[in-house]
């Protein structure tokens, strides 16, 4: 049988239960219970986003999970005020970052044409910077449908001083942040009213 005469593969369909979860009754939490997070529900989180596409499966996004008081107090120094006391509060907190050097695993990652977008890459900084805050943009999306699919709730924000996380968490790396996510059980009172969202006649059209 040529792969042309094989059936098309069915996919399934998430149920409402899921959708609820990952979409429709998901919220943005602003208020944590007293509940520990512990490190393998965060390596849950990365085990699902990891599988978010990228160009040339270049995989840039970075995540610095901060669970210690000591850690969040470096942290809240650079946030904008209104987010410094849930992020105390939060049971883990995830610096979202992107590798400006992604293009250095592309061999691992693209085998087929990996040492060539390596060495393509290697001196087109700013092209390089593009992509990469691109592609993990992409992948952050998918990294927030993986902390509620791993049972948590998430509070990103991006009301902080991104130079200032980036010489206290990641100086003399690649490493540069781009979002702060708190992370862990919804709280007393979490989340503020629902606001509308765009319906499908305003937001999509057909040709």
């Amino acid at each position: 049988m040529s792969m042309t005469d094989r059936e098309p593969p069915a996919l399934d369909v998430l149920d409402d239960a899921g959708r609820k979860v990952l979409f429709t009754e998901a919220r943005t939490v602003n208020t944590f219970a007293e509940v520990s997070v512990a490190d393998d529900e965060l390596a849950t989180i990365w085990e699902l986003a990891r599988w978010s596409p990228s160009a040339a499966n270049g995989q840039p996004l970075r995540v610095l999970f901060v669970r210690t008081h000591e850690g969040k107090e470096r942290l809240v120094r650079h946030l904008d005020e209104g987010n410094r006391a849930k992020t105390l509060s939060a049971p883990a907190v995830a610096i979202l970052a992107y590798d400006a050097d992604f293009h250095e695993q592309m061999p691992t990652v693209f085998p087929a044409r990996g040492d060539i977008l390596r060495a393509a890459f290697a001196h087109q900084i700013d092209a390089r910077e593009g992509i990469a805050a691109y592609n993990s943009a992409l992948q952050t999306g998918v990294f927030l449908l993986a902390v509620r699919a791993a049972g948590l709730a998430a509070g990103p924000m991006a009301g902080f001083n991104k130079a200032g996380v980036d010489e206290e968490f990641f100086a003399g790396t690649s490493w540069r942040s781009h979002l702060v996510v708190n992370i862990g059980h919804p709280g007393a009172d979490p989340w503020f009213p629902r606001l509308p969202r765009v319906p499908v006649e305003d937001a999509v059209a057909w040709v």
